[in-house]
């Protein structure tokens, strides 16, 4: 057999010419469960996952899975299992974490804003962290805790000022960002926490963004962080852990991340010199872990030559796949089968009456009706952030075990994608 990976993707390759993902073949799979459809690979996840669990090798360090990147249910339970913790930020995610069997003492909810109802919800359940980002929050999340009888654990986020290096839809540790409390002011708001009845405080909270492929960006913000732990402790509130965020970026097109591990070695050097080595750590990756574990596939629906541009149509759509139309993002694109000879410059576009809906601008394929691709690159903030713009009915998703083959969500039909709605009169 002649097998031939693609960068970046050690669980995705042709095997004598067809695409396949670890021990099967995805144009089976756009037969069997028709197209767009997303499949992603257990083993990739896992892989990615181990990166860090060999970086915290002997660490006092938890795992939680920032699963705003994809929220399936399956997905969610494949991380559970292996023992991870979770990073929400609404209530529907955290429902979705239960369902799926995660520990809700692993849990911690982030974002800038919860409601009460929401506060509720995880202080009955129990999760293990509160991300608080703002004075107006802690207040809210004071007389939320103290009506309940229950005590919630929360922690900071600080704003770093660190320039992640980004895009800036992506970049979360600025000024100019909405996320996190003020550098400047992160010693008076912890005391302020600590003096506020309900709460109990136990850590501190940082996350520069999303693709990130440098580790000076997180270097800076370890420092900066580091500095804020001594200073807040100095002012007599004790913190038990220091939770990194998440961020690492993956390969979508030549870009160079470091590995995770290879990260936290250097991470947990600097750590160590500040005699922090011993506390409590906690991350939250998301991208890193599910990105390269997925793909979508598409059936290729016209060709359209024109004077200017060449365009292939295909079924998928910036509903299935919001990237590209969202942060101008790149996906590889390759077909399932490889034909020989030259191919055609094309842009691969959807069927959805938008200007921005566009998978990807100028490739080289060579492919006819019929066809169907793969949109390399898709496991994360695809699925999560797809809709039903146009009346499309979302994605169906299978999970590739080796040889086998789960299916983890149907494909919505037209009348799922209105069951809600009511005529009136």
């Amino acid at each position: 057999m002649t097998v031939s990976t693609l960068p970046g993707h050690p669980f995705i390759a042709y095997q004598d010419g067809a695409l396949c993902v670890e021990q099967v073949r995805l144009s089976d799979l756009a037969q069997t469960h028709g197209t767009p459809l997303f499949v992603y690979s257990k083993a990739a996840m896992l892989s990615a996952l181990a990166a860090y669990q060999r970086g915290f090798a002997g660490r006092q360090a938890q795992i939680c899975y920032a699963m705003k990147a994809n929220s399936s249910l399956a997905v969610l339970q494949v991380f559970a299992q292996a023992g991870c913790g979770f990073d929400i930020v609404s209530a529907g995610e955290l429902a979705r974490v239960l369902a799926a069997g995660g520990d809700p003492a692993k849990v911690i909810f982030s974002g800038v804003g919860k409601t009460r109802a929401e506060m509720q919800q995880a202080l009955q359940v129990g999760i293990g962290c509160f991300n608080v980002e703002s004075t107006a929050e802690l207040d809210v999340l004071s007389q939320v805790a103290t009506a309940m009888g229950r005590t919630a654990p929360v922690s900071l986020r600080v704003n770093p000022n660190v320039d992640p290096k980004t895009h800036p839809y992506i970049s979360t540790g600025l000024k100019g960002n909405k996320f996190g409390v003020a550098h400047e002011d992160t010693v008076r708001i912890y005391q302020h926490a600590a003096s506020l009845p309900g709460l109990k405080v136990v850590g501190i909270d940082c996350h520069i963004g999303s693709q990130i492929t440098e580790v000076t960006p997180y270097l800076d913000a370890m420092d900066r962080v580091l500095d804020l732990v001594t200073e807040i402790e100095a002012a007599g509130v004790p913190i038990h852990h220091i939770d990194f965020g998440g961020g690492l970026g993956i390969n979508y097109n030549g870009d160079t991340p470091p590995e995770a591990d290879a990260l936290w070695a250097q991470l947990l050097a600097k750590l160590d010199a500040r005699g922090f080595g011993d506390r409590q750590l906690m991350i939250e990756p998301g991208r890193s872990l599910v990105g390269n574990a997925g793909v979508c596939l598409s059936e290729v629906l016209y060709l359209k030559p024109g004077e200017q541009k060449n365009f292939c149509i295909i079924d998928a759509a910036m509903n299935d796949l919001p990237r590209p139309a969202m942060y101008q993002a790149f996906h590889h694109i390759t077909p399932l089968q490889v034909r020989e000879g030259a191919g055609t410059l094309y842009d691969v576009v959807g069927p959805i009456c938008e200007s921005g809906d566009w998978i990807g601008r100028e490739r080289t394929l060579n492919v006819q009706p019929g066809d169907v691709l793969a949109v390399l690159s898709a496991g994360a903030y695809c699925m999560s952030m797809s809709s039903n713009y146009n009346t499309r009915g979302r994605a169906a998703e299978v999970l590739v075990d080796g040889a086998q083959v789960h299916l983890i969500r149907q494909r919505e039909s037209v009348f799922d994608t209105f069951q809600l709605e009511h005529l009136v009169g």
